[in-house]
């Protein structure tokens, strides 16, 4: 059934027409006819069903709304604090990781990032990102939208981190733990994953000194964007929905 994004509040009963984005989809890229089924969720935990009553121009009217509870966020509050990469690899990382069940998204400016953003292109990247984990939802069928920080620098996070109770880890190649040997963390679950050059040696000493736990997933090195996944896919598999 398609899924359709939108804003909140989300009709209860009687008819409704789809916000004119969602209309377009619908009816221009994938030609849904009158009696089709679709599905309305407004990204912040809640959802619809309901059918196409009339396709008339760019109206898409949906009528037999029924509201549904369904339940697909994981159990574990996971935060993803990535340092900021490419633009093409940043967009993958966080698509990936919002099918995955991630609660939060923190970028971090580091040393060694490739991107850097002025405040203007920050607030474009981060209504871009928005939209990314929109069309993330739409298809994995999360009915809440992870948070998107804006972007900060990583000795200023660090800080903000350092009395932060749960579990905060930091994936390094030189890390001597493994994930598996941690206890379930009472509060959120914090990965730290760094930047296509990893963390520069102060920003690793500041992370260890503001207690975060160096953890290392095999005997390989990883790029930024196969490390984000691996190691969100290891905190929902040991403490997640997918245990």
């Amino acid at each position: 059934m398609p899924r359709f994004y939108c804003t909140a509040p989300l009709p209860t009963d009687g008819d409704f027409d789809l916000p004119p984005d969602a209309a377009h989809h619908a009816s221009r890229v994938l030609r849904l006819r009158v009696g089709e089924e679709l599905q309305m969720f407004d990204g912040e935990g809640h959802e619809c069903h309901g059918v196409i009553a009339d396709l008339s121009g760019k109206r898409v009217l949906v009528s037999n709304i029924k509201q549904v509870d369904a339940l697909r966020e994981s159990p574990l509050h996971t935060v993803l604090a990535q340092a900021l990469c490419s633009s093409e690899k940043m967009d993958w990382i966080i698509q990936k990781a919002t099918e995955l069940g991630v609660t939060e998204i923190q970028p971090l400016d580091t040393e060694r990032s490739v991107a850097r953003l002025s405040t203007e292109r920050a607030e474009k990247r981060m209504a871009h990102w928005r939209q990314v984990t929109i069309s993330a939802c739409e298809q994995c069928g999360r009915n809440t939208l992870p948070v998107i920080h804006p972007p900060i620098d990583i000795m200023a996070w660090l800080r903000k981190l350092r009395e932060q109770t749960g579990g905060k880890f930091i994936l390094l190649p030189e890390g001597a733990t493994a994930l598996s040997a941690q206890a379930r963390p009472a509060g959120p679950a914090v990965l730290m994953i760094g930047a296509e050059g990893g963390f520069s040696p102060a920003e690793s000493e500041t992370a260890l000194l503001c207690g975060f736990t160096p953890i290392r997933m095999g005997a390989r090195v990883m790029r930024t964007e196969t490390a984000a996944i691996a190691g969100l896919t290891a905190l929902q598999l040991l403490w997640g929905d997918m245990a």
